[in-house]
Order: structure tokens, then C-alpha cells, then sequence
């Protein structure tokens, strides 16, 4: 399965910041930065890896959920594309239970 470009590219644009981010953190250790500054940055980096997984699990899902099986047919005997996954409420979900 290929994940949805258009999703994948927020998901990359979230690592990115994310790799800035963990370059700041090694900067700041390299600069002898307070234990309690370099101890924030580094949690948001952890967040930010966190929300870009979750949303690439949301994507999957949505993906295996609501993409019919090829020559799947419905119910009523017909042809069919069932309802798409809302991608933001499925990746609020999985953040709730992190």
C-alpha cells in the first residue's frame, strides 16, 4: 500500500521541522545550554516524531479501511466506494491514548 502523497507531504514538513529542532538540541549541548532548556527542545522534538508516526498510522488506516478491495462488490449487489475516515480524528484518537 502507498500512503497518500498529499498527507505524506504535511508528514515530511513536520519531520523537517522535527530535524531542525534536534539540531538545535545538539547545538545547545555543544554550547553547555541549561540542563532544563536542552530538556524542553528535546521533549518538543519527541512530540513532533510522536504527532508524524501517528499520522502516517492514521493515513494507513484510513487507506485499509476505506478503499474497497479491487472487484469488491457492496451490499446491494453493486459496485461501491464505502465513506472515507476522517485522517484529523483518527490521529486526535491515537493521540489521546498515547
Amino acid at each position: 500500500m502507498e500512503l497518500d502523497r498529499d498527507e505524506m507531504t504535511k508528514v515530511v514538513n513536520r519531520l523537517k521541522r522535527a530535524q531542525g529542532q534536534l539540531a538545535a538540541v545538539v547545538r545547545m549541548l555543544d554550547e553547555g545550554r541549561d540542563c532544563e532548556d536542552v530538556v524542553t527542545q528535546l521533549s518538543a522534538v519527541s512530540r513532533a516524531l510522536d504527532r508524524a508516526g501517528f499520522a502516517i498510522i492514521a493515513s494507513g488506516m484510513r487507506q485499509c479501511l476505506t478503499e474497497p478491495a479491487a472487484g469488491a462488490a457492496v451490499a446491494d449487489g453493486g459496485e461501491g466506494e464505502q465513506p472515507r475516515l476522517d485522517v484529523a480524528k483518527l490521529e486526535k484518537l491515537f493521540l489521546s491514548l498515547a
